[in-house]
């Protein structure tokens, strides 16, 4: 089972239509309803260390999976925020993620697989712009009418304080 379960994305690098948000959301919704296969990454296994006897010495059950960050299944405009990731490893250009979470091996890279699969979905939903609702709009027109009234309100008082500090000139001619 290779990568042919994972949806292609739409070979979009921004959203600037509203056409290309939708394929992209459209993309997003078939990705989060699928699991990544572990073909897909390079899995790793290591000693994990930390509390656990013997146990923590002899088995290597410390899940490090890599993953391309040119795949053809993570999105094109998904990937600058994927480079911002803490993850991101820079000279590889791939996402590096870990798990000692567990006494084992298979739930370990699981448990890295489901990390990959939320980041991924986190990154490629982030350029979407959510249009306010008209109740919004409304909303934020009126906290800035407040908002400036306020501020007129303050300044006026400001410049009457200054006013009447000024010194009264009297003229005797």
């Amino acid at each position: 089972m290779g990568t042919a379960s994972l949806p292609t994305p739409p070979p979009l690098s921004n959203l600037a239509t509203s056409k290309d948000t939708a394929a992209a959301r459209d993309w997003l919704k078939r990705f989060r309803g699928c699991l990544i296969p572990r073909a897909a990454v390079n899995i790793a296994f290591s000693r994990s260390s930390g509390p656990g006897g013997q146990n923590v010495n002899k088995v290597n059950t410390k899940a490090t999976i890599r993953c391309a960050l040119d795949s053809i299944w993570i999105p094109i405009w998904a990937r600058d925020g994927l480079e911002e990731s803490p993850y991101f490893v820079k000279s590889t250009r791939s996402i590096l993620l870990t798990s000692t979470l567990h006494r084992s091996q298979a739930q370990n890279v699981d448990d890295c697989l489901w990390k990959l699969h939320t980041l991924i979905c986190s990154a490629a939903s982030r350029p979407f712009q959510t249009e306010p609702s008209k109740e919004q709009r409304e909303r934020v027109r009126g906290l800035e009418r407040m908002a400036n009234t306020e501020r007129r309100l303050q300044k006026d008082k400001r410049s009457q304080t200054k006013q009447l500090r000024a010194k009264t000139r009297l003229d005797w001619d």
